[in-house]
């Protein structure tokens, strides 16, 4: 969340960002987070001063007469009453505070392009040739499905829609991607690690999936438990209410896990293939630092690169995208998605989103560090980004690198994934 202090200071701007994002109803919050900040501001003093009196008169009675100490008790029996009810005011406010900042947005940075949704990104730059085929191109789940690999019916039928299985050299693809992606990362100085995919929801409020996600959660009500729909959550949550030395940052993990997504509100949209399922696995990079605005920008620069290098080792033609207001989340400042070209859709699909998003999520979490000069504790700075998501990216992989008898050429990069093989697959009548 915000501090406090940026929305008296400068509450335009934060109402402004709101409405850049396309959220007015989170704009109002500001004014209403501003009115209770008042409010709690104008009983402290009072509270204060209350408190203030029962010490002295606690120090006074010792030297009153029994009389004077009866009529000094019942006094301060008053005050004590009117100390209670300002207390659970106080406790009420700073509840109700907490309620509405937890809703105010983070402030878009001034790069952010203006917009309505994701149709209105703004391209950056693009990477690769896409491919004149010179022969009719499979759509990857027609491929997969000729070549024995899918099966989403079976799986429709098991778990409903937007399920499916993964069989022989798919699924040994869909591993492959997986591991090379570890590699990539561990390569370039991340920690591997491997989280928990089920989360209590103070690590959902804490990365700023609550309030606001909760349509898109999988919850497991009678353990108060949430599957979690990407790493970032349990990674990013990891050090929450700690203090960190300095000295031991920036903290850099890459993690694969399980992910799930409801998906609500898509209801017959990509309904077909890989594209948009409900149970997906991704590598995930986080980064934790210092309050440092300019080396934050310089790490989302490096995750991007991270998320290149690997999309470039994939052979896949792709751009990337500056994020606009309306298409940016309720905690991101500034977002990049990468986006792979995908035949069958005619275009570019999403495959990786970079995230900075200054210490908006380490105020929720609690998150800090000492400073080595010995200053005061601040808070952190978080971003993440994919390294790679999977099913979809064996999309790309699958349509791009086909060949014309059905078989599917292997990039150099995944080979030794593969032992060795350079396609896979049989040819199709």
């Amino acid at each position: 969340m915000l501090d406090i202090k940026v929305l008296r200071d400068d509450p335009g701007a934060v109402r402004a960002g709101a409405l850049k994002k396309r959220l007015p109803d989170r704009a109002a919050a500001v004014d209403r987070a501003l009115q209770l900040d008042a409010e709690l501001r104008a009983l402290l003093p009072s509270l204060d001063a209350l408190r203030s009196g029962q010490k002295q008169a606690s120090k006074a009675l010792g030297k009153l007469s029994p009389a004077e100490r009866e009529q000094h008790l019942q006094q301060q029996k008053q005050v004590k009453a009117e100390v209670a009810v300002l207390e659970e005011r106080e406790k009420q406010l700073r509840a109700d505070l907490e309620a509405q900042l937890a809703l105010v947005p983070n402030v878009p940075d001034p790069e952010v392009p203006e917009g309505k949704d994701d149709t209105e990104n703004v391209e950056v730059r693009r990477w690769g040739e896409v491919r004149d085929f010179g022969f009719p191109v499979r759509p990857h789940d027609e491929l997969a499905e000729a070549q024995g690999w899918l099966d989403q019916q079976r799986a429709s039928d098991m778990s409903g829609s937007r399920n499916y299985f993964l069989f022989g050299d798919l699924a040994l693809l869909h591993d492959a991607v997986l591991r090379f992606a570890i590699d990539l990362m561990v390569d370039r100085g991340f920690v591997p690690v491997d989280p928990p995919v089920l989360v209590r929801d103070k690590a959902m409020y804490g990365t700023g999936f609550f309030p606001g996600g909760e349509e898109q959660t999988y919850r497991c009500e009678k353990d108060g438990l949430n599957l979690i729909g990407t790493a970032e959550v349990p990674v990013t949550s990891l050090h929450g209410g700690e203090m960190l030395a300095e000295e031991d940052l920036p903290k850099r993990f890459v993690a694969r896990s399980g992910c799930f997504r409801r998906e609500a509100g898509t209801y017959g949209k990509d309904t077909r293939g890989l594209y948009r399922v409900h149970q997906f696995q991704k590598v995930e990079q986080v980064i934790v630092d210092v309050a440092d605005r300019e080396r934050s920008i310089r790490h989302h620069a490096h995750i991007v690169d991270n998320a290149e290098a690997l999309l470039q080792a994939f052979e896949l033609p792709y751009r990337v995208v500056a994020v606009c207001g309306g298409d940016l989340g309720v905690p991101q400042a500034m977002k990049y998605d990468i986006e792979a070209w995908m035949p069958s859709r005619k275009g570019y699909g999403e495959t990786h989103s970079a995230s900075r998003f200054y210490d908006y999520q380490a105020r929720r979490l609690v998150l800090r560090y000492r400073p080595k000069d010995g200053g005061k504790p601040l808070f952190c700075h978080t971003l993440n980004n994919t390294v790679v998501a999977s099913p979809r990216i064996l999309i790309p992989l699958l349509e791009m690198h086909q060949q014309p008898d059905g078989t599917v050429r292997v990039p150099a990069a995944l080979q030794p994934y593969l032992r060795g093989r350079s396609v896979i697959g049989k040819a199709l009548a």
